[in-house]
């Protein structure tokens, strides 16, 4: 089962993570936890969003966090995860030579093919951003 798949009703979620239904109700209605949907609006959970229930218990329980704060410390976990992704995209696409990287209409990061040079904003509206040395 992939850990990002929306598999558990709540009833099973909220034993494997140790908590009332009620309050799986509660987190998702605060954003929390935003569990997967069926079509006719039934919540799916998955390991991933357990995995969080399990962190928002401890953090209450343990650290004394109230859920505004909770809610803010798991967004800037998700914040560093997307960060961490887009640095390892370009650690992948950064070779030696004379690749260029742009960024496009929604801030992502592009790379431009070796032996194209980008304008200044190229057709897509992306504006190039970086360029790195070139290496012999």
């Amino acid at each position: 089962m992939a850990y990002d798949a929306p598999a558990f009703v709540i009833s099973v979620a909220a034993e494997l993570a140790g908590m009332h239904p009620q309050t799986l109700r509660q987190y998702d209605r605060l954003g929390l936890v935003s569990p997967g949907r069926t079509r006719g609006r039934g919540r799916r959970y998955s390991l991933r969003d357990i995995a969080t229930l399990r962190e928002v218990q401890r953090l209450s329980q343990d650290e004394g966090i109230n859920l505004a704060g909770i809610k803010r410390i798991l967004a800037l976990e998700s914040e560093v995860e997307r960060l961490e992704q887009q640095v390892e995209l370009l650690r992948t696409l950064a070779d030696p030579g004379r690749r260029v990287f742009t960024a496009g209409p929604q801030g992502e990061v592009v790379a431009v093919p070796r032996g194209h040079r980008p304008a200044r904003v190229t057709s897509t509206g992306a504006l190039v951003v970086w360029r790195p040395a070139h290496r012999d």
